[in-house]
């Protein structure tokens, strides 16, 4: 059995793989301070309530962008399940040849996400993750990761909204029935979402413009994403899992 863990800035992300097949999930938030033993017992606390047991972990990959819970975190691998996790970076196998300016900025989960989105749908695509940041990344038909845009997560511009406006209440992140709103939190709601669908289309319409590729398939995943997929004409698909599945193919190609 596999353990495939995406450590985001907001959340952590947990797969429990039998083979190529993506079992179970569970998640914890982010939390900088945590010791080895909290995330060491929660692991096993969560898998033992799923009905397995530590020794049926075999191996576990990691690809985290917080940097600063990455000690406490493989200790709790060590000390727990006495395994030395994989984590996602240089030197790892994954199939996509980062052609960017400076391949080592490219964030491990960014990597993970091209590599699903590749081996699963093929190129040129273009995968969509909605998270803390959004970020639209460019595979080539030769596996090339070739260019990059980062906006602000829809979540991350709600909080910069009403934290930054005195009289604007904390909403709901949901899509109004109409964008003629008749009151503030619908209107809150209209300028986030439909706002975020313009542009998602602009910047995706943009990307296969200016890289010159036809039947460019688009692929989105992360929290807020399938929202925005549902209205989005550009993205072809969603995937909730993208990221985990990643984990697990590239756990694969360093077993071969």
């Amino acid at each position: 059995m596999l353990i495939g863990i995406d450590i985001g800035n907001t959340d952590i992300t947990f797969g429990i793989f039998q083979g190529k097949k993506l079992c179970d999930t569970f998640r914890m938030r982010t939390k900088i301070n945590r010791t080895s033993d909290e995330y060491g017992l929660f692991i096993l606390q969560a898998i033992q309530y799923k009905g397995y047991c530590r020794e049926d972990v075999d191996d576990v990959i990691i690809a985290s962008v917080v940097p600063a819970v990455m000690h406490s975190f493989t200790s709790a691998i060590i000390k727990y399940f006495d395994l030395q996790p994989i984590i996602v970076g240089a030197g790892i196998k994954t199939g996509i040849n980062i052609k960017t300016a400076n391949p080592k900025e490219t964030g491990a989960d960014r990597i993970v996400d091209a590599v699903a989105g590749y081996e699963l749908y093929g190129g040129p695509v273009i995968v969509v993750d909605f998270g803390t940041a959004t970020t639209y990344d460019l595979i080539t038909p030769d596996g090339d990761f070739i260019g990059c845009v980062i906006s602000p997560g829809i979540r991350t511009s709600a909080n910069a909204l009403w934290q930054h406006a005195a009289k604007l209440p904390e909403i709901e992140i949901r899509k109004p029935e109409s964008i003629l709103t008749k009151e503030t939190v619908s209107g809150m709601q209209a300028g986030l979402v439909f706002g975020y669908i313009g542009q998602t289309e602009y910047i995706i319409r943009k990307m296969i413009e200016e890289s010159g590729f036809e039947n460019v398939k688009v692929v989105a995943t992360g929290g807020l994403g399938k929202m925005i997929a549902e209205e989005a004409d550009c993205i072809d698909y969603y995937d909730a899992s993208l990221t985990l599945k990643g984990l697990q193919i590239i756990y694969d190609k360093q077993k071969r």
